[in-house]
């Protein structure tokens, strides 16, 4: 009988506890969100167009985004595309450039996704970002890399862009990076011909942990990794008679140890990437084949 009063007291004052958390807004749950700022992401849905071809200036770096906000993308105004430039020549001459604002797309340009969300798609040509980073012809070539940096700009004016994206946000798991990388290609009409060698490197000695290079040839897909180790090397062959000829890095679980090099047919460094590469499309400095 005393077990059973004491388990009707123990009852009785659980419930008067949660009665008291129910009632009194004045507890440490109510400090902890006191003042939470809620942020917006630009979401991307989808990457179009990641690389510029230096032979044709009318070509285009393209994203798709969506607009998400507390308010289901409402609070957007406007997103506004800054640019800069990298160059990666070793030629003792840098002609790298400060970011600029090179276009802005106001919230009337947006449609609804899928998804719910203001959404549209966001680019600027190869003319349009050199104009707008006053580049001279001769200052870039095939290897370099344009960036691009989007501001969510808010009708209340706050404004969120790359410094506020976590890791979380930026990666495979969100993909919200609000910053992109175009590299200059030299695209010729048809793949050059021969071995291409892709050097595989990971600082920590435990191999690439899922992370992978891709060719794809004519539409057929090989991917090439290093299962364990510190390095290793992989020789693809492009026959002659090839159309398409595409390669591609893929995230893994640790690409802060990746790196990588792959050199062209004529034994010139195509590209040397890393630590954490770009994901997606590898641009390629073929402009000395």
């Amino acid at each position: 009988m005393k077990k059973f009063k004491n388990k009707i007291i123990l009852a009785l004052f659980a419930l008067a506890t949660l009665v008291s958390c129910d009632s009194d807004p004045d507890n440490a749950i109510y400090d902890v969100f006191d003042g939470l700022e809620h942020g917006a992401v630009l979401r991307t849905l989808d990457r179009v167009s990641s690389n510029f071809n230096l032979f044709d200036p009318s070509s285009e770096w393209e994203v798709i985004v969506e607009a998400q906000d507390e308010e289901s993308g409402d609070l957007l105004s406007k997103v506004d595309v800054y640019v800069s430039f990298t160059d990666n020549q070793d030629d003792g001459v840098d002609n790298s450039k400060s970011e600029v604002l090179v276009t802005s797309f106001a919230a009337s340009e947006f449609t609804t996704s899928d998804n719910g969300y203001p959404s549209t798609h966001i680019k600027s040509s190869l003319s349009e970002s050199v104009a707008s980073l006053g580049l001279n012809d001769g200052e870039y070539t095939g290897g370099d890399t344009f960036n691009y940096r989007l501001d969510y700009i808010m009708t209340d004016g706050r404004s969120f862009s790359s410094d506020d994206a976590s890791g979380s946000l930026q990666g495979s798991y969100f993909q919200s990076p609000y910053l992109y990388q175009a590299g200059l290609l030299c695209i010729p009409e048809t793949p050059f011909p021969g071995d291409y060698k892709m050097d595989l490197q990971d600082s920590y000695g435990d191999g690439w942990n899922g992370a992978s290079l891709s060719v794809n040839i004519d539409g057929t897909e090989t991917h090439y990794t290093l299962d364990d180790g510190s390095s290793t090397s992989h020789t693809v062959n492009v026959p002659e008679g090839t159309n398409t000829l595409v390669f591609m890095f893929n995230s893994g679980a640790w690409d802060s140890e990746v790196t990588y090099q792959i050199y062209t047919p004529s034994e010139n460094l195509g590209i040397s990437a890393g630590p954490s590469p770009i994901v997606g499309e590898i641009a390629l400095n073929l402009c000395k084949e």
